[in-house]
């Protein structure tokens, strides 16, 4: 049952977070004068639509329900760069076309500030070292208890070497009790490269193994990612507002810094595989076990995130929902064929070479982007089955 909770809620949250996405984009073509065509939720094929002679998208606009619920659309009159007709999108400025394509991501933005805003009201969970807040106003408390339990364990890394498996609770490290995930996080990188005690506990048996820890590299020093603990609550009042937009701003660049990371570990994951010696391929191995153990697709995000999140309670569901919305703002920043930023750069790149994008330009380039999209999906939606089954 809590499975299936789950997976309706995150499928729920998901859908919502995309149509106000769309409604972003809908909003600042009506007030630009491009003309709103139809909104829709979900994708065809249609299963319910009604034409709404005046809304606030505009006028005639056609409100769709559709079969496939993986999200929203908006569709504007002359979609393509090159249209002519009057009211289309491909008929409006060079700015204008750049504030409708780029106002989806700031509603997933402003999503994430006011979901932040009530959380630094009613408790924000502490996730990152020297997570912002406001000094003069700010209050901090302790919740959870002190079990920190092994959530994933990195294939060849020094924790499935010496043993360590998911669900087993870390005591110590080095001699020093540890009470909570970033505490862990701390000493692992305290004691980086050298050998370490690791002091853990697997059902009613207390064990203890000596560990090699990496120097650094990717997925971390020990290889494993650890949940629990007594987490760090961070509680505002007057500053909330100001709390929830540094939040914001401040995992815009984190979630920037871990994009630009996976990427690294990918390309290096790939080249370290046509080596010939036997280590740097196992090194290639890791960084690949890496990328896959941090993405999630649709499997992923329903089958595990949100069922846990769900269990976790409200506060977690909320924080999840504006990490995903502000991740989702940060995708469509990015000049990825098929996504808004992707239609951006190409339109810019069009206009700085003075060349017209026809209609058959821009449905390649961008078609082209939405299979390399889907390919994406495929390959993490098979690796998360993988993560599910295990």
């Amino acid at each position: 049952m809590g499975l299936l909770f789950g997976i309706i809620l995150g499928l729920f949250i998901l859908v919502l977070l995309v149509v106000v996405h769309e409604i972003g984009h809908g909003i600042v073509a009506r007030r630009n004068s491009v003309v709103v065509e139809e909104f829709g939720v979900g994708f065809p094929p249609l299963a319910w639509g009604k034409k709404v002679a005046k809304s606030f998208l505009g006028k005639n606009v056609l409100y769709s329900v559709n079969w496939l619920p993986l999200g929203g659309f908006v569709r504007l009159k002359g979609e393509y760069d090159s249209a002519t007709v009057k009211g289309g999108y491909g008929a409006a400025s060079y700015w204008v076309k750049t504030k409708v394509l780029f106002a989806g991501v700031v509603m997933n933005w402003l999503v994430a500030i006011v979901l932040f805003t009530i959380l630094a009201l009613t408790g924000m969970p502490k996730i990152i070292e020297n997570q912002f807040t406001v000094p003069a106003d700010t209050r901090i408390t302790q919740q959870g208890s002190a079990d920190v339990t092994v959530s994933q364990v990195v294939d060849g890394s020094p924790a499935a070497q010496a043993g360590i498996k998911n669900g087993d609770v870390i005591t110590a490290v080095a001699g020093t009790d540890v009470t909570s995930a970033a505490q862990f996080v701390s000493l692992t990188k305290e004691y980086k490269g050298q050998n370490v005690t690791i002091a853990y506990t697997r059902g009613d048996q207390a064990k203890q193994v000596a560990v090699q820890l990496r120097d650094g590299g990717s997925g971390g020093y020990l290889g494993v990612g650890a949940s629990g603990g007594a987490q760090e609550v961070v509680h505002a009042t007057w500053s909330a507002p100001i709390v929830g937009v540094g939040t914001t701003v401040q995992l815009t660049w984190v979630t920037l810094q871990g994009l630009g990371g996976m990427v690294a570990n990918l390309v290096t994951g790939l080249v370290d595989q046509l080596s010939v010696n036997e280590q740097t391929r196992q090194q290639g191995s890791e960084s690949l076990a890496t990328v896959s153990n941090s993405v999630a697709g649709p499997v992923g995000i329903l089958g595990v995130i949100f069922p846990e999140a769900g269990r976790a309670g409200l506060t977690t569901v909320i924080f999840l929902t504006a990490i995903i919305s502000l991740s989702l703002a940060v995708m469509n920043t990015l000049p990825i064929p098929a996504l808004d930023g992707g239609r951006w750069t190409v339109m810019t790149i069009y206009k700085l070479r003075g060349k017209v994008l026809t209609k058959e330009r821009e449905e390649s380039i961008q078609g082209a982007g939405m299979m390399v999209l889907f390919g994406l999906i495929i390959l993490i939606t098979i690796a998360d089955i993988g993560k599910v089954v295990k």
